[in-house]
């Protein structure tokens, strides 16, 4: 068995004066093997499992360069570090096209070397064992801090980090702690319902509270308009924090960027919580000031979204901002992206571009209906992938890059996230109950209280009363809502399937991204 800590080739014409070189790395454990020229260095990766090549560029015969063209059609994941004299910089260009490691100039001593290799051979090892570490120690930190008496902006940091730990758990995948990441999330999403059903009825009755749907124009929209800039305000339906990271490096290569948060209203569903966003409003002064919205949700209908762009309008009007241009935009499907994108020119001149986005809350609502999606997305690190996978090959991320070269502002937030849901509750209710797996209204709800909020009047929680004595089920954690004589039916369908409408980190705390181009 060979223990060493990596087989390398050094290739090198000169590689007889570079014996001091070698013996410190075979003294660090590495098993050095030597090429005087490209041809031989060809012959021995071809005959060798090697995990790295240490390359000169200027021998006799083929280059550097040319000895990595053609060995990496054999091995084009081979990692190489160039070791050279020359400081030219079309030497570090065609170094970079071809995906070198690292370029050391010579001379170099010994220890560049190794910690060179060290850093190649041995990074993701590190990095492993750090995060192993890092978590752990974190975790008992965490499991300490949900119990202190805390404030919103405690539990978003602690949100943050979970979801910083899910990142780095989908880079490392042989760890083995991210079963013990997803009880934590668990554990602290059951103190998080406490915390948020002890607080909520008090924020939306007072102007000190974190941001919530409604205030998402006023509070981030607003002081850009009032200093003129161009703002493109993107909602991507049901789009967490966690999703957002895995799209975060794409768009960090061309923009400065803040992200804050905000919360979305109850139930933290499309009809409440996006409604809110556009409008300013809470769904019982939204109701109050548009019939057409009430009768739409008395009816349960498919659309409740209807009048967005009118809302989004009006809104702007109230905070005194009526003279400025308005487009509004909602994307179902890429040819409709598409097109947007081939017109993006007519917009230039807008000052408040709005986009709603639906893909990311189709693809869950979809998920459930299709064992081919159940595959592909199987948990929370699959769906991540899959949101990154679309959006790296999308309109959108095209959009947002061209909209940077006219000097937009981009502001992208969601109306609420989505939870996988695992424990399925039964619940009581009529037959005109609304149709939603973790939120229902209608007259005559029950369920158990450690299970769902049951709101029994509707005004204290900002919500419309949408029939006589209308109830609403709020479910908590990781519950949704079952029918006794639909439960053997829908149970086993809905089980580990992505919902929204009730109470959870996922589910309410949703990034606000501000987005400037660099």
């Amino acid at each position: 068995m060979d223990n060493s800590r990596g087989k390398i080739l050094w290739v090198d014409d000169e590689i007889d004066h570079l014996k001091p070189h070698i013996l410190f790395l075979e003294d660090k454990g590495f098993n050095i093997a030597t090429a005087s020229n490209g041809a031989d260095a060809v012959t021995l990766i071809k005959e060798n499992n090697f995990q790295l090549i240490l390359m000169d560029q200027f021998m006799p015969g083929q280059d550097g360069i040319q000895t990595i063209q053609q060995f990496s059609e054999l091995r084009p994941n081979l990692p190489v570090i160039m070791i050279t004299k020359s400081e030219e910089e079309w030497l570090m260009d065609e170094a970079i096209s071809q995906k070198i490691s690292q370029f050391l100039i010579k001379p170099v001593s010994p220890s560049q070397i190794f910690m060179a290799c060290k850093q190649v051979l041995e990074n993701y090892k590190i990095r492993e064992e750090k995060i192993t570490s890092g978590y752990l120690k974190e975790f008992q930190e965490i499991e300490e801090f949900i119990h202190r008496d805390l404030n919103a902006d405690d539990w978003w940091n602690i949100y943050k980090r979970l979801s910083k730990w899910q990142m780095d758990f989908d880079e490392h995948k042989d760890i083995g702690l991210g079963n013990i990441l997803m009880e934590q999330i668990h554990t602290c999403n059951r103190e998080f319902v406490k915390f948020f059903q002890s607080n909520y009825s008090q924020w939306i009755n007072n102007s000190e509270r974190p941001n919530l749907s409604v205030d998402v124009v006023p509070k981030f929209v607003k002081p850009k308009l009032e200093k003129d800039s161009k703002v493109c305000l993107i909602v991507i339906d049901a789009l967490r924090h966690d999703q957002f990271l895995s799209i975060l490096p794409e768009l960090g290569q061309y923009f400065n960027i803040d992200i804050d948060y905000q919360m979305s209203l109850l139930p933290s569903a499309t009809p409440f919580s996006r409604n809110a966003i556009f409008s300013g409003l809470f769904p019982d002064e939204l109701c109050s000031k548009y019939p057409q919205q009430l009768e739409l949700m008395k009816s349960d209908a498919s659309s409740l979204n209807k009048y967005e762009s009118l809302f989004i309008e009006d809104q702007l009007k109230r905070i005194g901002l009526g003279s400025k241009k308005i487009i509004y935009k909602k994307i179902n499907i890429a040819d409709q992206g598409d097109r947007l994108l081939r017109n993006i020119s007519d917009y230039k001149q807008t000052s408040l571009l709005s986009i709603v986005v639906n893909f990311v809350d189709m693809l869950a609502h979809k998920r459930a209906e299709s064992d081919v999606l159940k595959e592909i997305v199987p948990d929370e690190a699959g769906y991540r992938m899959a949101v990154r996978t679309w959006f790296e090959n999308s309109w959108l991320y095209r959009m947002i890059r061209e909209l940077r070269e006219n000097d937009f502002t981009i502001i992208i937030t969601s109306d609420h996230g989505t939870v996988r849901v695992q424990r399925g509750v039964l619940v009581g209710a009529d037959r005109d109950t609304s149709s939603g797996v973790r939120y229902k209204y209608g007259r005559n709800l029950n369920s158990k209280e450690k299970n769902a909020l049951i709101i029994r009047k509707p005004s204290d929680y900002r919500l419309p009363e949408l029939v006589h004595q209308t109830n609403y089920l709020i479910a908590k954690d990781d519950v949704f809502f079952l029918y006794p004589n639909q439960q053997h039916r829908f149970e086993g369908k809905l089980k580990e399937s992505f919902q929204h409408g009730g109470i959870s980190m996922e589910e309410i705390m949703v990034p606000v991204v501000t987005m400037k181009g660099n």
